[in-house]
């Protein structure tokens, strides 16, 4: 099943791709501060792929906290959390945020709340290639 969406204006879309149906696909809500003022909602599939397509990089924000070990994929310009992606050894790992899917309201499994405050970087860098979903990230 192909799930699109992006960011309300265009500049960055997505495309998620897993054999999960919607109403059975684990969504999670990552309790750290930055996902708890967004209220964001996650998707991942180690079995699926994901593609972010940037279509204007002019407008595209990436930030980095924490441990810094993923780029958090905003846009500058209507402000909606797309995705966010982590790169290790030339391979791409994504989550995807329901929200920014166009049919959302198919995910519509109650969150589940998850902290990952006590992993260190290899630990997360370890969840996120087990757990987090292959992606392609490209640039126009």
């Amino acid at each position: 099943m192909l799930h699109k969406g992006g960011c309300h204006c265009g500049a960055v879309t997505v495309e998620f791709t897993s054999e999960i149906p919607p109403a059975e696909m684990e969504v999670r809500a990552c309790l750290c501060s930055f996902c708890r003022k967004h209220n964001s909602r996650a998707l991942s599939d180690p079995a699926g792929s994901v593609r972010v397509t940037i279509r204007d990089p002019s407008v595209v924000q990436c930030y980095r906290f924490g441990l810094a070990t993923a780029d958090y994929l905003l846009c500058g310009r209507c402000g909606v959390y797309v995705s966010a992606v982590m790169e290790e050894a030339g391979k791409h790992y994504a989550i995807v945020i329901v929200g920014a899917l166009d049919e959302a309201e198919r995910f519509d499994r109650p969150p589940m709340g998850m902290d990952y405050s006590a992993e260190d970087e290899a630990a997360r860098r370890a969840r996120r290639r087990a757990r987090w979903t292959p992606a392609e990230i490209i640039t126009l």
